[in-house]
């Protein structure tokens, strides 16, 4: 396999000089380099016996579509991680570009960890699960949980999507997270 590679791109005898190469990967280099992967912004809602609790992340993606599953990375000491465990349901709510101040708030801004002044700037509905579900959102994943993984200090949420809802058009565009900042794209 290495000879094929090798044929297809010849490796370089001369190191290149746009690259800074840094062995082994420290923390903050990673989290310096994470900044530059653009990435959709995603309220991440669920409900449980203390009621509604949401945050926003960007760590979102999807796993397969059968069943139609994605997963959600949740640093552990997120205040709505234990309702997400407990409860088993979560909703991801891709949001749109105008709902970016909605975002800021569940992003803790200001220090706002008050759940019931997060929800108050959105209007919420609910599928199946019970979780919120945002509208206007450009789309609504509304799932359960069906396993969870832990590395390092996140757990990774496997849900299983068990409905969808969200804007037929997406007029209003969307609004991704990239070089630690959002931005509204068309």
């Amino acid at each position: 396999m290495t000879q094929a590679i090798n044929e297809i791109i010849p490796p370089t005898t001369e190191p290149d000089v746009a690259l800074t190469l840094r062995l082994p990967v420290e923390a903050q280099d990673y989290r310096n380099a994470m900044a530059k992967l653009a990435a959709a912004v995603n309220i991440i809602t669920s409900t449980g016996e203390n009621g509604w609790c949401g945050f926003t992340a960007s760590a979102v993606s999807s796993v397969t579509d059968s069943p139609p599953t994605l997963l959600v990375c949740i640093k552990r000491t997120v205040q709505a991680h234990g309702t997400i465990a407990v409860s088993g349901v979560l909703c991801v709510n891709t949001v749109a570009g105008p709902q970016e101040e909605l975002a800021m708030t569940f992003a803790g801004s200001g220090g706002n960890k008050d759940m019931a002044q997060r929800f108050a700037g959105g209007d919420w509905t609910q599928l199946v699960t019970g979780a919120p579900v945002l509208t206007g959102a450009i789309v609504n994943f509304d799932c359960r949980v069906t396993s969870v993984s832990t590395i390092g200090t996140h757990d990774v949420f496997f849900c299983e999507v068990l409905a969808v809802a969200g804007q037929d058009t997406v007029e209003s565009g969307a609004l991704i997270y990239f070089d630690r900042k959002f931005h509204a794209v068309a």
